[in-house]
């Protein structure tokens, strides 16, 4: 199974000290920390974090054992249904000698030979379903490839129906709940392909549920981190709506002419080009 390599520290490390920012903001004035204090905060965020991540290991070891199991005791149903076959076949052979060893008129042995071949084509129809149900079971577990923007990538199947359930709240208009649904999937599959697609659908979230500011910082982060991610250049046009939202027409500008500059091709930037003529 191939795996999406795990962020890096630096980018964790990141993200704890933006979370630092948000939370602790510093003034000359407000003077509310010492320096005992901050290393305690900072500390206890460590611990917490660690704290996370080990019970994130945890759900995923299980998760995985889950399946291993699941896997065997589908494994073991096939098994037993294969024996359960050959001695049914054994059965109808049998039945077929004592069939031909019968006396008795043409007629009798006509209808012998019909619910035999009935007996054997509803055995034969049983066992098809039950293969089908169980390999419609064992393919349910295994790891799928999607496309992603024209980008093949593996994903495993509990990650694809996990995307596929907060994208469908999202398309709902149901911005809340689809918020907390993508923020799940981020920490549940830390590593998923579809990371980048989660964030700027995270971001969208945000901002239809009136979070600008919050759905601002999604949007460049996601630019920030992975520039040439496939939403790049439509996250900068969000991040854009979100300054003139604001009332904040010179980021606005600023941020659809770096939209112009680096993606000039892209759809986005067309509408860039468009919006900026109407920025006063």
């Amino acid at each position: 199974m191939r795996r999406v390599q795990p962020l890096k520290l630096s980018a964790l490390a990141a993200s704890v000290a933006l979370a630092l920012c948000a939370l602790w903001p510093v003034t000359a004035s407000a003077g509310l920390f010492d320096d005992e204090e901050a290393r305690k905060a900072i500390v206890e965020l460590r611990n917490r974090f660690e704290q996370s991540q080990q019970r994130q290991a945890q759900y995923e070891e299980t998760e995985r054992k889950a399946q291993v199991a699941q896997l065997a005791e589908l494994t073991e149903q096939v098994s037993v249904l294969r024996r359960s076959l050959l001695d049914l076949n054994a059965q109808m052979e049998t039945l077929r000698a004592e069939v031909a060893k019968l006396r008795g008129t043409d007629e009798q042995l006509a209808q012998a030979n019909k619910d035999l071949a009935r007996e054997l084509a509803d055995l034969q129809r049983r066992h098809k379903d039950a293969m089908a149900a169980i390999d419609d079971r064992i393919r349910r577990l295994e790891p799928q490839r999607v496309s992603l923007d024209g980008k093949d990538a593996v994903v495993d199947a509990p990650e694809k129906k996990a995307y596929d359930e907060a994208i469908g709240i999202l398309r709902k208009g149901e911005f809340a709940h689809a918020a907390t649904a993508l923020a799940a999937f981020q920490k549940r599959f830390p590593s998923s392909a579809y990371n980048g697609h989660v964030q700027y659908w995270l971001g969208n979230a945000l901002y239809g549920k009136g979070e600008v500011k919050e759905a601002m910082a999604i949007f460049r982060s996601l630019v920030s981190s992975t520039p040439d991610h496939p939403r790049a250049s439509e996250a900068l046009l969000a991040l854009a709506n979100c300054q003139i939202e604001l009332k904040d027409p010179k980021g606005a500008r600023k941020t659809l002419e770096e939209l112009i500059a680096n993606y000039p091709q892209s759809e986005a930037a067309q509408a860039g080009r468009e919006r900026i003529k109407q920025i006063k």
